[in-house]
């Protein structure tokens, strides 16, 4: 297997990969596991390897795991969400229902990837089989290889943009999905590729980022960020100076990816993401060590075109084919009911031409010609995931957390949308679209809580009576143009008092903000101590009653 270096003493991890390629996984699954599943306990780190198929062991251990579906830059046909919403109806049902989302477990995620829950291992074989007669994979969903690539997910569609990425999107996705030279690195391995203006797609916390740019001459592309990423870690990528056509998009992602499967750290796997190889070799030395390995000469960098930040693709919008428009339905933490994901595809194929899931968990029907447009949005499934919510409601996004989660240490999915409704309720509107609340139920960041208006973290937090469920909290993060990470301003907070902060916080953003102003930026020029202050004050609403 490449990109082993003598000189490495292999953690626990690498020598699993090692010793049997992760992807040998998928027929061992097919031909054993599904008929015995204590055959895995057999086999050394067949667990582990369970990854490079899209499944994790779930939290209730046994014979529940969670199943994750690859959906390159989100796009799916109307017949490819309607067999997921139906593989989720008949598989991902729990033992007990969840209060708010019912007894069908399907989540949208950051990644564009969809999630679902409750998965026996007997069934596997039969939903790859119906996943894979749609055209759709769970193969490097997980595991230290090319995870789902990231797109604007309108692409080809949105007015805004100057190159339709997601034809490259795919081709990247194509080239690493089921490669078996590049599905061991060091750690997962994220890539991001748009040609919107609004930078949707999250390039600078992506190992990979390629955002719309123009040379000289009027060429059009993409130029290159590199390494960057959140947990514990957070780091924005790198400008390597590099330009890339669309034609050498897959070469160059190749060559990073064999500069990180060479040079990256194989010993520890807290330290051994593409970002820390960036931060060690620096930008220069990072473009150098990939000129070494790519067959195309590195242009340098054009005109980078990238306008702003853009959280969301909510709403009724025009597409650049007149007369059609996308319809942005909200869905508050990504939680879908297979039924209603179903429902979401039977939508698309009776009004429009296809379905995208987004960056923030949300879900978009596009192609809807625009004398149906109000037929749609009269259907009962848009009056629960509405294109026109609350801000803190448009702007919710949570992972899995101990719902589901073996790492998470608070409950999230449920706790964030009763947060959010609560807040449009006792804060209101606030002249911004969206106010971005990302809750994470432990350190590792799937809800990217470092680039929202306001970032929950899971912890545990003491009070008199006992230890409970809690959150840090971070205020002032955003992507784009003012690009910058949250800081953590209060830790440990008992999760039943965050509401009544929150609302404190925003009376106050309320009386000092400037014309325009918006939270995060309101956020970032006050002084952490002051913020700290805020969030310890009573809200006024508590004073009065």
């Amino acid at each position: 297997m490449r990109f082993l270096r003598k000189d490495q003493i292999l953690n626990k991890v690498e020598k699993i990969k090692q010793e049997r390629h992760p992807l040998e996984v998928r027929q061992a699954i097919i031909d054993t596991y599904s008929k015995d599943l204590s055959a895995m306990a057999e086999v050394p780190g067949e667990v582990e390897r369970l990854k490079w198929v899209g499944i994790y062991p779930q939290k209730q251990g046994g014979d529940a795991f969670m199943l994750r579906i690859k959906v390159p830059g989100g796009v799916l046909t109307p017949a490819q969400v309607e067999v997921i919403g139906k593989i989720a109806s008949d598989f991902a049902r729990g033992p007990i229902p969840n209060p708010h989302f019912g007894n069908n477990f399907l989540d949208l995620t950051t990644r564009q990837d969809v999630q679902m829950h409750w998965i026996k291992m007997e069934n596997v074989p039969e939903i790859w089989r119906r996943l894979e007669e749609a055209g759709i994979t769970t193969v490097q969903a997980c595991g230290d290889s090319a995870r789902n690539v990231l797109c604007c997910p309108v692409s080809g569609l949105g007015h805004d943009e100057v190159i339709d990425a997601y034809p490259v999107a795919q081709a990247i996705s194509a080239y690493f999905t089921g490669n078996r030279e590049y599905a061991n690195l060091p750690r997962k391995f994220k890539m991001s590729v748009t040609g919107c203006l609004e930078d949707c797609a999250q390039a600078e916390i992506n190992d990979v980022g390629m955002l719309p740019a123009r040379l000289e001459d009027g060429t059009l592309g993409f130029n290159l960020r590199v390494g960057g990423g959140l947990s514990d870690g957070p780091r924005m990528a790198s400008d390597i100076d590099v330009f890339v056509r669309p034609e050498e998009a897959v070469e160059i992602t190749r060559g990073i990816a064999q500069v990180y499967g060479e040079l990256g750290d194989r010993e520890n796997r807290w330290i051994n993401r593409l970002r820390y190889l960036v931060q060690e070799l620096g930008p220069e030395g990072f473009r150098e060590e990939l000129a070494k390995r790519v067959s195309v000469e590195l242009t340098p960098a054009g005109e980078d075109l990238t306008k702003r930040y853009r959280g969301d693709h909510v709403g009724v919008h025009a597409q650049k084919e007149e007369g059609l428009y996308y319809v942005g339905l909200n869905v508050p933490v990504g939680r879908m009911s297979g039924e209603q994901f179903e429902e979401a595809g039977r939508l698309a194929r009776e009004y429009g031409d296809g379905v995208r899931l987004a960056t923030d968990q949300n879900l978009i029907i596009t192609g809807v010609p625009e004398d149906r447009v109000d037929d749609l949005l009269a259907e009962p499934l848009l009056a629960r995931y509405s294109p026109n919510p609350g801000a803190f409601e448009r702007g919710v996004v949570a992972c899995t957390g101990s719902e589901f989660c073996r790492f998470g240490i608070v409950e999230t999915k449920v706790r964030a949308v009763e947060w959010a409704r609560e807040m449009d309720e006792r804060v209101g509107d606030l002249g911004q679209e969206a106010v971005r609340m990302h809750f994470s139920g432990c350190s590792a960041s799937c809800a990217q809580p470092q680039i929202g208006d306001i970032g929950f973290r899971g912890e545990t937090a003491k009070t008199p009576e006992a230890i409970v469920e809690g959150v840090d909290i971070g205020l002032g993060g955003s992507l784009g143009k003012d690009a910058a990470f949250i800081d953590w301003v209060e830790g440990a907070k008992p999760a039943e008092d965050v509401p009544d902060a929150l609302v404190a916080v925003f009376e106050r953003f309320e009386e000092e903000r400037r014309e325009g102003e918006r939270f995060h930026e309101w956020a970032r020029r006050k002084k952490n101590a002051e913020l700290r202050e805020a969030l310890r004050k009573p809200a006024r609403s508590e004073v009065v009653s």
